[in-house]
């Protein structure tokens, strides 16, 4: 493929970021990001960059920055509301099967680390862009903004997010996503003294409709999220979070209460959890889905921000590879769609099961995670989330 590709990304998050930086290694020059935001924003609290996705970050000279600041996840823990542990994911026998680190991280560092490499590279981004209509003619993708702006590109990658992609509208007809009926409350929780005793391990709390996960990054901060059974536009939605969160979640462990009491009001989120159902087509003429625009998957799969990662990467290579766009497209496309529907399928899965809200049911779920075998457990991750 031509080196000298004008190449146009819509979106500045961590997919299209880590495909440009992904692309400059291989050698395209002509690399040009478009955001909507009026500035670099981010969507979440915090990440884990598990090992597949850590694996990419270091192929592309990215993991010492991530090392410096991330937390190293080793275990996985499962709790009951009341405590009763139901049992433990290995994630250092994921690591050593895949071959690399898994680390937490917050998305505010994250973003700043591809930022910081997007502008070493000389790559420009262009805030307060955002896309109202694509279109294809003469082997060329035109976009226009918003603002007037009207560019053309020889390949237009659509990395424009899930709820309202026009890259997705455009290759694929519809755009809408879908609605779990749960959402998440996000926060950052960071003090002076120690907050975790064991900043290795990731908590998952299971209730009856009702989740919640603690993921140290290191003894003094962590990220964390409350998730509940909610129809949308629930009147929790304007509630006053850290109140509502603490009367919420009052009855489970202390630390719950202890990670909510530390966490600022401006440091919290409302989320109404959505995902894309799979599509058998990425592309379409000159345009290229990427990340969640191709395959949002709920946060239960594990996976969104790692999966985008792993888009870049592939992206790039079949790119390089490659001597059209449309023999690359083809090419990452194949490679790629069975694995992210697996990993959306998972994520819809322990969703429904996780924020089911049957006490009979959620009893049942928990006495079988109880007798679960771990270590099987473990293994079926692992190869879920390699690489292949």
């Amino acid at each position: 493929m031509n080196r000298k590709a004008n190449i146009v990304i819509l979106g500045a998050s961590v997919g299209g970021l880590t495909t440009a930086i992904a692309l400059r290694q291989k050698g395209f020059e002509n690399i040009t990001i478009f955001e909507q935001r009026e500035t670099a924003v981010t969507i979440g609290a915090g990440i884990v960059l598990w090992a597949n996705a850590s694996k990419i970050l270091d192929n592309l000279n990215l993991l010492p920055e991530v090392k410096k600041i991330g937390g190293q996840i080793k275990n996985m823990e499962r709790w009951t509301d009341k405590e009763e542990f139901l049992g433990s994911i290995n994630v250092s026998e994921i690591n050593t099967v895949i071959g690399s680190t898994s680390y937490s991280i917050s998305r505010k560092e994250l973003q700043e680390i591809l930022l910081g490499k997007v502008k070493n590279l000389k790559i420009p981004v262009f805030y307060n862009h955002k896309a109202l209509q694509l279109s294809c003619k003469d082997n060329k993708a035109t976009v226009l903004f918003d603002n007037g702006t009207e560019i053309k590109a020889d390949i237009l990658i659509g990395g424009d997010g899930r709820m309202n992609s026009v890259a997705r509208q455009y290759v694929n007809g519809d755009n809408k996503p879908v609605y779990h009926n749960f959402v998440n409350w996000i926060g950052i929780v960071e003090s002076d003294k120690p907050i975790f005793s064991n900043a290795e391990n990731v908590l998952d709390f299971w209730g009856y409709g009702e989740r919640f996960g603690i993921v140290p990054i290191n003894e003094y901060k962590g990220y964390w999220a409350g998730g509940k059974s909610l129809p949308l536009n629930s009147p929790l939605k304007t509630k006053n979070y850290k109140e509502e969160l603490l009367k919420l979640f009052a009855t489970w462990s202390p630390k719950i209460q202890k990670t909510i009491q530390l966490s600022k009001e401006e440091n919290i989120r409302y989320i109404e959890v959505f995902d894309h159902n799979p599509i058998s087509n990425w592309y379409k003429n000159n345009v290229c889905l990427i990340g969640d625009s191709a395959h949002a998957a709920l946060p239960t799969s594990g996976q969104g921000a790692c999966q985008a990662i792993e888009d870049a990467w592939e992206f790039a290579t079949a790119l390089e590879q490659a001597k059209t766009h449309e023999e690359a497209f083809t090419a990452f496309q194949k490679k790629r769609v069975n694995r992210t529907t697996a990993i959306t399928m998972a994520g819809r899965e322990l969703a429904k099961s996780l924020f089911n809200d049957d006490p009979i049911f959620c009893n049942y779920r928990n006495e079988n995670a109880k007798k679960t075998d771990y270590n099987l457990a473990t293994k079926n991750i692992a190869q879920l989330w390699s690489l292949k």
